[in-house]
């Protein structure tokens, strides 16, 4: 039998050790999915606390049901570890680790590099590579492919002697598989998680495009298989460029509008009530999560490459990039109007996290504001019930720590900031007593208190 062969076997009959290496708001979902599956996962992380907590069977991330991580946790079907030599154990291993973007906006793929030397430092014949981190075309076959060729072959694991005796270099296609399937978690979604979103999947070649299909499809509802690696990179680029250009498009409707003195969340409503040919897409302070605000510059860098200059998706960057700096500016001209300078103002940011109803802050615009207000000679601070303490990472510079969730405690703020519309925001009657509420989801009922930006 072939390496190929043993593979599909071990896959159809769910024999197969998947490991996942990235275990955060994409890898943990698609652990639990696979484990749910009758699959056994080997999880990998840099982080020790997120392995111990996994190995205890807790849940470190709000949105996902704790009790599927502790059933798949005590069934034996899902441990982690620290130890990148142990990759040599699975027999699939998936990728979801960040790929951000570097101070440049130019991609940043050290994590992927990184991880894919830590594989080739193990590979062994008959496994399967797949990529899920969003990237460029030609990530896959240009970059991980290199990478994993350029290994030498580690002992193979049960293997038939038939086929124990392997290359000096291992062969993609034929001694190990490669293949691109990107995620498309959406976070809090309750309609769609991981197993009933279809998987778009491509191959380096055809027999490893084959394997990666065979494998999600014992977990998936439904695979959609294209002809490449590179097809499924740009497909990912694709879904998220549509509503990065959207966004921006809406934000800059918003501004317009208001000069105009048309609400454009009234807009919106009347306008979604076409039922061909309209989507509706909401204005903000800002876009966060790390696929908008990153994932369209991966395609307009690789562009350039080619002599191309991908306008719309660099002016969309330009307009929804600027949001932050127009809600300081429209928080500014409400200071001013209440007899109150921006310098010394208290200001309250309402919501740290880049989505309603989630503990993810990742490329949150809510920490621009902070910084943008601090600039200006505002004391910021911030309330957050899904983040007690906002951590220090690359958009936040500083530790902060929330302050209550109380109308008592919002009225002794010089300006409210409602950058996340986060359920427990909603109520009415936390702002009764504030001075000035500056709404930027249109969320809040209007009131002489409360400005539109």
């Amino acid at each position: 039998m072939s390496y190929a062969e043993i593979l599909r076997s071990r896959i159809e009959d769910r024999s197969a050790l998947v490991g996942i290496v990235g275990m955060g708001y994409v890898g943990l979902p698609l652990a639990l999915a696979f484990t749910e599956a009758g699959f056994q996962v080997l999880g990998f992380d840099i982080d020790e606390t997120k392995v111990h907590k996994l190995n205890r069977g807790e849940s470190y991330i709000r949105h996902l049901d704790g009790h599927r991580v502790e059933r798949a946790w005590s069934s034996g079907r899902l441990c982690a570890t620290t130890d990148f030599s142990r990759l040599r154990e699975p027999d699939a291993i998936l990728i979801c680790v960040p790929t951000p973007l570097g101070p440049h906006r130019e991609p940043d793929l050290s994590y992927v590099i990184n991880t894919a030397h830590q594989i080739a430092a193990a590979l062994r014949p008959g496994q399967l590579v797949v990529l899920e981190s969003t990237t460029y075309p030609g990530t896959t076959d240009e970059i991980l492919k290199a990478i994993l060729e350029g290994s030498q072959a580690a002992s193979p694991q049960n293997v038939p002697a038939a086929v124990v005796d392997p290359p000096a270099r291992l062969v993609c296609g034929q001694d190990f598989f490669l293949a691109f399937s990107p995620e498309r978690e959406d976070p809090g979604n309750k309609n769609y998680g991981t197993t009933n979103t279809p998987k778009v999947v491509g191959g380096v070649d055809p027999v490893s495009g084959d394997l990666a299909q065979a494998l999600y499809g014992q977990v998936v509802s439904r695979t959609v298989r294209v002809s490449s690696a590179r097809v499924a990179e740009a497909t990912k680029l694709l879904e998220n460029i549509f509503r990065a250009v959207n966004i921006a498009l809406v934000n800059e409707m918003k501004v317009i509008l208001d000069e105009m003195g048309i609400d454009i969340w009234e807009v919106i409503e009347a306008a979604k009530t076409k039922p061909f040919g309209f989507m509706p897409f909401y204005p903000g302070p800002g876009i966060g999560g790390h696929c908008i605000p990153l994932d369209p510059f991966y395609l307009s860098w690789k562009a350039a490459e080619y002599g191309i200059w991908a306008r719309f998706i660099e002016l969309a960057g330009e307009v929804n990039s600027a949001m932050p700096r127009y809600v300081l500016g429209k928080t500014v001209e409400a200071l001013n109007r209440h007899g109150k300078s921006v310098v010394g103002a208290r200001v309250l940011i309402l919501g740290i996290a880049y989505k309603e109803n989630l503990d993810d802050d990742r490329e949150s615009p809510s920490y621009e504001l902070i910084e943008l207000f601090q600039r200006r000679g505002a004391q910021c601070f911030y309330c957050d019930p899904h983040f007690p303490e906002a951590r220090v990472g690359r958009k936040n510079r500083r530790a902060m720590k929330s302050v209550p969730l109380n109308a008592e405690e919002f009225a002794r703020y010089d300006v409210l900031v409602l950058a996340t519309a986060h359920n427990e925001f909603l109520d009415p009657a936390l702002y009764k007593r504030a001075p000035l509420v500056v709404d930027t989801r249109g969320v809040l009922p209007k009131a002489p208190n409360v400005v539109r930006a």
